[in-house]
């Protein structure tokens, strides 16, 4: 973790200096750090927590984790309030914040304890890298974790939609009074879904979890496929390759501001809800092997968040709201049947245990 949030303060740092090949070198290596942070992230989260305390620890994680998408917004959105172009001193002020901000982070990470080291969480031998990584591929063949991919790749689906073509469309949907404005309340709307979900499930984690895990991941896909319905009437199917005056689905072709920071705020909320189970899950059903678990869903999650984008740069909103839907019935589907599997037989093994 301390070396993958390195490379993000070297990352955020590379913008006080702008250069085109500094920007590609770090952007390789912020992604090579960021399989090395999250999976270790993951992997943490699971050793300081057990069975009881996995749900909870995940939402307040995850609220926490997306805050960054309110305050970060409210601030830069007040920087950049009124400039037409970005002047150098915005820019230093805006990547001086960031980039302290990273390291107050990092220095938090030094100051974690290590799991297991005077009775704080358990320890987790892997046995190395190589041996790590064997059994991330020993893992991956697995009918569970296979199933679970696909809940994972649809997530990757989701986060680049709403975090750089959802933006873009509002941006370009040049029927708004002020585009520019809303694209910034957008990202503050998307931040609160996603806080609010987090915070929800982590506070409440004591009652949700009794119910399962499935009654959330729907909660998740019926607000998500809500969302993608009310955006293909709000906004223009060429707004994402675009800029364009065409017209809504709305009462005079107008689209509605509202409707499109409210759809912000339910494709954060939804993202919520999947995310923090899937830790949940990973957390519970992988305690041993949670190292590699979470390597593959980073993995997996990375690998569709590159297609997504690639993608986008060519499909029109509406053939990328049919790839969404598509796959968030499956991810929704593959997560339930293994969530109910495990439902069945942790009473089984509590029972064995009691005997």
């Amino acid at each position: 973790m301390i070396v993958g949030g390195a490379t993000y303060v070297i990352f955020i740092a590379c913008f006080l200096w702008p250069q085109t090949w500094l920007l590609y070198l770090t952007s390789v290596l912020v992604g090579i750090g960021a399989a090395l942070f999250w999976a270790g992230e993951g992997n943490y989260l699971t050793l300081m927590s057990d069975q009881d305390t996995i749900a909870r620890n995940s939402g307040i994680f995850w609220a926490l984790f997306q805050s960054s998408l309110l305050f970060g917004n409210i601030f830069v959105y007040y920087m950049f309030m009124g400039k037409d172009t970005i002047d150098s001193g915005t820019r230093l002020v805006v990547f001086a914040a960031l980039t302290g901000v990273a390291l107050v982070g990092l220095a938090i990470l030094l100051a974690l304890p290590k799991p297991g080291a005077d009775g704080s969480g358990r320890q987790d031998d892997m046995g190395g890298p190589l041996n790590a990584l064997k059994k991330s591929f020993e893992l991956f063949k697995t009918r569970d974790m296979i199933l679970l991919s696909v809940t994972f790749f649809y997530t990757g689906l989701a986060l680049s939609f709403f975090s750089g073509v959802y933006s873009t469309c509002v941006g370009s949907t040049l029927r708004f009074s002020d585009p520019a404005r809303l694209v910034g309340i957008s990202g503050m709307c998307l931040g609160i879904g996603e806080i609010s979900g987090g915070a929800i499930f982590g506070i409440f984690a004591g009652k949700t979890v009794t119910k399962g895990r499935d009654p959330i991941v729907l909660i998740g896909f019926l607000t998500h496929l809500l969302a993608f319905f009310l955006i293909f009437l709000n906004l223009p199917t060429k707004s994402p390759l675009d800029r364009t005056f065409d017209p809504s689905f709305f009462p005079g072709g107008q689209p509605s501001e509202f409707v499109a920071l409210l759809c912000s705020a339910m494709l954060g909320f939804g993202d919520a809800c999947f995310n923090t189970q899937i830790y949940s899950i990973l957390g519970s059903i992988y305690q041993d092997n949670s190292g590699p678990a979470f390597a593959l869903y980073k993995f997996t999650q990375s690998l569709s968040t590159a297609a997504c984008f690639f993608y986008s740069s060519v499909l029109e909103l509406y053939s990328q709201l049919d790839i969404l839907t598509t796959f968030c019935m499956a991810g929704t589907i593959t997560f339930c049947i293994v969530e109910w599997k495990v439902q069945v037989t942790a009473p089984s093994s509590q029972q064995g245990l009691k005997i």
